[in-house]
């Protein structure tokens, strides 16, 4: 039981999403260091697959739909209390936003709901408020922020910071601070924003929990050479690169298998390439699935391999969490030298880097993997340093707070970062 120096509310998009478990994980390892954390999201997600530790925070979290009683009774207590506030808010998110069909829409879709959460922020004495996403999360963040006072941070990730900067630089200026995940993100932001927003701007990766995804505790048998992907079926993760390189592997006699783990909408087309290329023996998809089971997988893998690309309208990566988690359970992977990757894996240390689009040098990596069983170990090692080091959950998240309470005196914070787990230097 720490004292806690605060109450913070979190906002993001969607919420229970299985492929931003990122969001879930920040959340519980703040609670684990007794912050108390509000949730709100934007939109509620149903989805087939959900995280076990994601059912408990469900319960609790505010959903609201679009317009409702309670949401007119928010909008009128600002009109009644702080009519200037609330006129200016509406012309300076309309202004904002205004050239972008789909960000406009999406504005005016949550300004009212976000009027409704600063009413009840308000009233549960929220102390600070952090969007996860640049885009329509940090808006609803202004919005609190503009009408309570209460300081706001937000976290940019990939292609909410990529394809979409609008009002980027009245965010950060906002902002008690802004955080992204890679120092590439960093350097967009400040292009956007201007040179005089670096120093509030701070790096903090996203982290995975290494006692989830931790070494293996046996051997795996000699067999075939397993290729693992853990990714959603869209452009930006191009599969169809690692389904080709795979079609070159089987021509040079590799004996391996690969496993392809996610949902979307890229599926089908992926399932036709397989056939297209009679992978279907060698290339097995299994759909999405629960973190568990995730770490098992990669416990049962050789490498893990991620082909992603910049797409055509300018979406990226970040720092994939999945490769922080196979690097975690000390699995060599093979990944693309794009925006914050090579932050995360660098080639010939922690992992090996090809060229985007080029399935040629993928296959030539898998296959010099597939060859060489001591580089394998040598990667996979080095690579679970590398997170333990720089890319750890618990760590991260206590940096984070930090940053919350920074200007707020009574911070008293538990004496061990890890919580009694192994620390960077002792595994």
């Amino acid at each position: 039981g720490v004292d806690s120096p605060g109450k913070v509310a979190y906002i993001m998009s969607r919420f229970p999403k299985i492929t931003e478990t990122f969001i879930l994980y920040e959340i519980l390892a703040l609670e684990e260091l007794g912050i108390p954390v509000e949730i709100y999201p934007l939109l509620r997600e149903y989805q087939a697959v959900t995280h076990p530790e994601a059912e408990r925070l469900v319960q609790r979290a505010h959903f609201h739909p679009f317009i409702s009683l309670p949401i007119l009774h928010a909008q009128w207590h600002f009109i009644r209390r702080r009519p200037l506030a609330y006129l200016r808010l509406w012309a300076e998110v309309l202004a904002g936003t205004w050239g972008t069909t789909n960000f406009f829409l999406g504005a005016l879709g949550i300004l009212p709901k976000a009027v409704r959460f600063a009413y009840e922020m308000e009233r549960q004495g929220v102390t600070h408020v952090h969007a996860h996403f640049a885009s329509h999360p940090a808006v609803a963040a202004l919005i609190i922020h503009r009408l309570t006072g209460i300081p706001f941070s937000f976290t940019a990730h990939g292609s909410d910071l990529h394809v979409e900067r609008r009002m980027l630089d009245k965010k950060v200026a906002a902002a008690a601070f802004a955080v992204t995940i890679s120092s590439y993100n960093r350097e967009v932001m400040v292009q956007e924003c201007g040179e005089a927003a670096r120093d509030k701007i701070h790096v903090i990766h996203c982290g995975v929990d290494p006692t989830i995804f931790s070494l293996p505790s046996g051997k795996k048998e000699k067999g075939r050479f397993e290729i693992l992907c853990v990714a959603s079926f869209e452009e930006v993760k191009g599969h169809k690169f690692l389904v080709e390189a795979c079609r070159l592997l089987r021509e040079r006699n590799i004996n391996f298998g690969c496993h392809l783990v996610g949902e979307g909408p890229l599926r089908s087309q992926i399932e036709t390439e397989i056939a297209r290329s009679s992978l279907q023996d060698r290339i097995c998809l299994h759909g999405a699935q629960p973190r568990n089971q995730i770490a098992r997988m990669l416990s049962e893998a050789d490498v893990l391999a991620l082909a992603s690309v910049p797409t055509r309208n300018g979406k990226r990566e970040g720092i994939p969490v999945v490769l922080m988690e196979a690097m975690s359970s000390g699995l060599p992977v093979v990944a693309t030298n794009i925006s914050g990757i090579p932050e995360l894996v660098s080639s010939g240390s922690t992992g090996l880097l090809v060229s985007p689009a080029d399935a040629v040098e993928l296959a030539d990596a898998l296959e010099k993997l597939a060859n060489e069983a001591e580089l394998r170990d040598r990667l996979g090692r080095a690579a679970r340093e590398k997170v333990l080091r720089d890319f750890n959950l618990r760590t991260n998240a206590r940096t984070l707070v930090e940053f919350f309470f920074r200007n707020k005196p009574s911070v008293e914070m538990p004496a061990n970062p890890n919580g009694g787990l192994e620390t960077a230097a002792g595994s």
